[in-house]
């Protein structure tokens, strides 16, 4: 049994090996090379330059925020989806889930084609106000709310699930059992609810804030070149300048940050009841 487990078990590792972790292995050696192929960790020291610095936090800030958004719409939702009257329940859970079965690229698209000048939103947007006096045209593209929007419509989804899952398998006589101890609704969200899906709170925060904080496709499309995200000046430096050893020692700073997170979240997870992973 044993060996037949390890047998199983071998087309995965043999996967994890060439697609994970000799990658990982060639970005840390690009990292402290130079481009002569010798040991240098001046790939770190450009690194700090206040330019990069300040792309890093305001990637930070954004997927931060964009973390944020997506809970607070996410977390009602997921509430609104576990209610024991609500009919169809499949049928709602199913919207959610169908536009992640379309291309990442293509939904991105979708929003540049409505956010534009001639876009059905903003030319919608520019009537509304030209009805209320308003002379001068909205821009909703290539900004900071336009990046925004399309990261919390990408990566929703990816909140809603693990709270779902986690409001769903909830022990509901735990819930029962506040309400016959005279319990009010908001004492029971407070005090029952909330702490119980705490576990599910940290794997979606973890699922949103992973992606947005490394996309580029986003901002790249809906921000302009005004808008630069870290995504961004990696793909650059890979794509463009030619300079893998940066570029491998800028993705090594974000791994490390993303491991982080990674980390404090689990942690975060198993001290209320449930690790992330």
């Amino acid at each position: 049994m044993h060996r037949s487990q390890k047998s199983a078990s071998l087309p995965f590792i043999v996967w994890m090996v060439l697609f994970t972790i000799v990658p990982i292995i060639l970005v840390i050696v690009y990292a402290l090379q130079n481009g002569g192929g010798d040991f240098t960790l001046q790939n770190f020291v450009d690194f700090a330059d206040p330019i990069y610095i300040n792309v890093l936090l305001r990637s930070i800030g954004i997927a931060l925020l964009c973390t944020a958004v997506c809970l607070l719409i996410g977390y009602p939702t997921a509430y609104f989806l576990t209610h024991k009257g609500l009919d169809k329940k499949g049928i709602l859970i199913l919207l959610f889930i169908i536009p992640m079965w379309m291309n990442f690229l293509v939904r991105t698209y979708a929003w540049l084609t409505l956010l534009e000048s001639n876009g059905l939103i903003t030319s919608t947007v520019n009537a509304i106000r030209h009805l209320f006096g308003a002379q001068d045209d909205v821009r909703l593209l290539y900004n900071y709310g336009a990046v925004l929007m399309g990261m919390v419509y990408n990566y929703l989804p990816f909140m809603i699930l693990p709270l779902y899952t986690a409001l769903d398998k909830m022990d509901k006589k735990v819930i029962e059992a506040a309400e016959d101890l005279g319990a009010t609704k908001f004492q029971v969200f407070v005090k029952v609810v909330l702490p119980l899906s705490l576990p599910g709170i940290a794997s979606g925060i973890t699922m949103v804030f992973m992606p947005a904080v490394t996309t580029f496709v986003i901002s790249r499309l809906l921000g302009g070149a005004q808008f630069k995200l870290f995504g961004d000046l990696i793909e650059q430096q890979f794509l463009f300048t030619g300079d893998w050893n940066f570029g491998s020692a800028m993705s090594l700073v974000m791994m490390a940050l993303l491991l982080i997170s990674m980390g404090l979240m689990n942690r975060f997870g198993d001290r209320e009841g449930g690790g992330i992973l």
